[in-house]
């Protein structure tokens, strides 16, 4: 027998090869890794069961070939057979009834199984689900009753709960909570965000929000994105304090101090303020429970300690004491 002969009988007993091509779609169609062009191109066959998957107009635009059709794992490898390569576009599920049918299949011992392989086509970029939760929260919005009549001042009390929330996820350590927090955290955003598109005289987006703060990072990082330099992070506060100064024009460093804030972190963040520019004032000379809350905060902030959370971690142990104090009562009948 010869070289091509040989050749030729070979190909007719290879069992052949299936490839299944995923995308995400979180990133826009058509854009495809060279080696997924590169299978679909050569292959003798491209599959897809889903007619509006959104590659196909681009994969046919491209002069690749696709064929409609969900085959069972049985008819993939009888389609293979000799030597032929068979490419499936998979849906937004990945197949799962083919690969398990595959799988059976290889399984059982009793056929010759084509070469099986799993090729992404496009990947996910980092904060890829970020668009997930963009599409769910637009649904949510259209379509759910209560989600579809909320408005920002409705949801204010929300934002604040899930802050506290998830400042207690922080400090007790929680890895699990602090995931799911966040989470909650970043959905108040989200939801801001949406219902502010609908605004009629300033609506904006989240992607309006996010430039916002992307454009106000770099700005605030020259030693980062630009030519200046920071060592330590005194010199990054310091940059930070310079160009924020820059940015709002303020006449008083005690502007933008939000007032509604806890009483102890509102105090400690005016003395924060005062002692960054400089400036040396007395507290009032009145007495008072609220003044000598204001000495404390005060004292706080100069040593370093968020008055806020050394206030809580003294109230965690003194609510484990009324709760010995109520197991002691409860025992004593």
């Amino acid at each position: 027998m010869n070289t091509n002969a040989a050749a030729a009988a070979s190909d007719a007993a290879s069992p052949g090869r299936v490839v299944l091509l995923t995308t995400s779609h979180r990133v826009a169609p058509g854009l495809l890794s060279w080696p997924a062009w590169q299978a679909l191109r050569a292959a003798d066959r491209v599959l897809c069961a889903d007619g509006a998957h959104p590659q196909l107009p681009y994969l046919r635009e491209a002069g690749i070939a696709v064929d409609e059709a969900s085959p069972t794992a049985e008819e993939l490898v009888a389609a293979c057979a000799g030597g032929r390569t068979i490419v499936v576009v998979a849906t937004g599920e990945g197949e799962p009834a083919l690969t398990d049918g595959l799988a059976r299949l290889a399984g059982s011992g009793r056929v010759a199984m084509p070469e099986l392989e799993l090729l992404p086509a496009s990947y996910d970029l980092p904060g890829a689900r970020l668009l997930d939760l963009v599409q769910v929260m637009d649904r949510i919005r259209a379509e759910c009753p209560w989600s579809s009549r909320q408005t920002h001042q409705g949801l204010a009390k929300y934002a604040i709960e899930e802050a506290y929330e998830l400042v207690e996820s922080i400090e007790d350590g929680d890895r699990t909570e602090l995931r799911e927090e966040l989470g909650d955290v970043l959905l108040q955003v989200v939801f801001h965000a949406r219902i502010a598109e609908e605004d009629p005289e300033e609506p904006f987006s989240i992607d309006d929000v996010a430039g916002g703060i992307v454009a106000k990072l770099i700005h605030r990082h020259p030693h980062v994105f630009g030519e200046e330099t920071a060592e330590t992070p005194e010199e990054v506060k310091e940059h930070w304090l310079r160009t924020k100064a820059e940015e709002k024009r303020r006449t008083s460093v005690t502007e933008g101090i939000p007032l509604q804030q806890p009483g102890l972190a509102l105090a400690a963040k005016l003395a924060s303020r005062a002692r960054t520019a400089g400036l040396d004032v007395p507290l009032p000379e009145t007495s008072g429970i609220g003044y000598d809350l204001l000495a404390l905060a005060v004292r706080a902030e100069a040593e370093g300690v968020d008055p806020e959370a050394a206030l809580r971690a003294a109230a965690r142990v003194y609510r484990d004491a009324i709760r010995a104090a109520e197991s002691g009562a409860a025992g004593n009948g």
